[in-house]
């Protein structure tokens, strides 16, 4: 028995040396090649470990960062000691899934960036169920706030300047007798997801449009419209619904009363003249990269909370040429000519703006061509539409290219009902391997074909924007 005891406390004594110099197997655990790290559940923390995974594949807010943060690198190096700051924080993380940063670990902590919120007066508890949506918002202001306290000091005759960012110091000249300090230029530049929306109102009466009205945002967050039985829900009826036009009745129309007042004669006086106004929202500035926030939250009729579980079709490219505000005009007579085409062969788009046509409206046996969400022209050969990497229009020589194109980076789901739940996210690979996709579940990371990536049921959608048409790349292995 003694014996027995000795080689026990033998093979104890070596696990704990095995123990102290490499430390647990699990925490040594390599990451296979061809995925990306994994995110440490810190509780109830799914909701911040997909929206992170969500934004390390958008390229555009990464390199955004990387700009935004070089002011911090010239503090650093005078004073070590240096404030802990949100954009900092968040490069790092976004740079260690995006493979961008030398680690091998399979599992990442993000505990770093609550903390660094909690310093912003943002108290997130880890142990309470999230909205990985509000998060998004929380960050997006938080940095929006993180640059607004840098310095804005700028000169006074450079409004070129403020209207196109984009301009070089070099390109700057004024006449003065000194030379001109240079400029920062961080504090302009707006994050990659921000983007502003129009609106407008148009008299019914005397036909009288109002100045249009813009406001920014940083998602769009689209209600899911009232399904219809046998016709699948697609992101293009939730957009159509984001800017259908509203009747607004009992508003005072000015020139209705100028109109009013000059036909009647000795001066007297009239009331305001009040009409019913029709709105229009348009997307005035499209973003570089585009989140789409798919409402699923409805109230039954006791008051209760409920989830919408139904899917909403979504391609892999996204065209926003139809959504976007065009200031109004002279045309020329190849615009006007195309215009006439183009309401001739899709109804519902009537003086720029976009209305979903119905079928009364449609004639028989004819449909768009191309639809965001769903290939409307056959059922049999949707093929086309569903090819990853490949742009639909590229097999119409004849169409011309869109100007906002879109394309899918990640797509973030939420599983369960509006009391509990768990997050999760599909995102593409970085590098090389941009047709592969993964899916990622806290610390567990899997491939993904494209067709698990669209029959998902989509919460946030992520896209960013690409110029010119895609090129045809390999099919995505599942």
């Amino acid at each position: 028995m003694r014996s027995w005891g000795v080689l026990g406390g033998a093979a104890a004594a070596l696990a704990a040396g095995i123990y102290v110099l490499w430390g647990p197997i699990s925490g040594r655990k390599r990451r296979r090649r061809g995925l990306v790290p994994g995110l440490l559940n810190l509780g109830n923390t799914c909701f911040m470990n997909s929206l992170l995974q969500g934004l390390s594949s958008c390229p555009s807010f990464i390199r955004w960062l990387e700009e935004f943060t070089a002011q911090y690198r010239t503090e650093q190096e005078k004073a070590p000691e240096h404030q802990q700051h949100l954009s900092v924080t968040l490069l790092q993380l976004l740079r260690a899934l995006s493979c961008q940063e030398v680690t091998e670990d399979d599992v990442l902590d993000a505990s770093c960036l609550l903390e660094v919120l909690r310093m912003n007066r943002w108290q997130i508890s880890s142990f309470e169920e999230q909205d990985a949506h509000e998060l998004f918002h929380v960050l997006t202001s938080s940095l929006e706030d993180e640059r607004d306290r840098q310095p804005r000091v700028t000169h006074l005759f450079d409004v070129q300047s403020l209207e196109q960012p984009e301009i070089i110091q070099k390109q700057i000249s004024c006449r003065t007798r000194g030379s001109l300090p240079p400029m920062s230029n961080h504090w302009k530049t707006q994050h990659p997801f921000h983007g502003r929306l129009t609106s407008n109102m148009v008299c019914k009466h005397c036909e009288h449009q109002s100045p249009v009205r813009f406001d920014t945002f940083d998602s769009l967050s689209l209600s899911i419209p009232a399904a219809v039985w046998g016709r699948p829900m697609t992101l293009d009826h939730c957009l159509h619904h984001f800017i259908s036009s509203e009747s607004v009745k009992d508003v005072v129309c000015d020139n209705c009363t100028k109109i009013q007042a000059e036909g009647i004669l000795n001066g007297q006086s009239i009331e305001n003249q009040r009409t019913t106004f029709v709105k229009q929202l348009k997307l005035g500035k499209l973003p570089q990269c585009l989140c789409i926030h798919l409402q699923r939250l409805s109230w039954s009729n006791q008051g209760t909370p409920l989830k919408r579980h139904e899917h909403v079709q979504f391609n892999e490219f996204l065209v926003m040429d139809i959504y976007k505000y065009r200031v109004p005009g002279p045309k020329s007579c190849q615009e006007q000519l195309s215009q006439k085409n183009s309401e001739e062969t899709t109804p519902g788009m009537k003086d720029g703006r976009a209305g979903k046509p119905s079928d009364a409206e449609q004639p028989a046996g004819t449909k768009p061509l191309f639809m965001n969400g769903a290939s409307s022209s056959s059922s049999s050969s949707p093929s086309f539409l569903m090819s990853p990497g490949t742009f639909p229009l590229t097999a119409f020589p004849e169409c011309r290219a869109p100007l906002y194109l879109y394309r899918l980076m990640a797509v973030v789901v939420h599983h369960g009902d509006m009391h509990s739940g768990h997050f999760v996210t599909f995102r593409r690979a970085p590098g090389a391997r941009g047709s592969q996709w993964l899916w990622i579940s806290d610390e567990s990371v899997r491939r993904a074909s494209l067709h698990e990536v669209l029959a998902a049921s989509a919460y946030l959608l992520f896209y960013e924007r690409v110029h010119g048409r895609a090129q045809p790349q390999s099919p995505a292995q599942s």
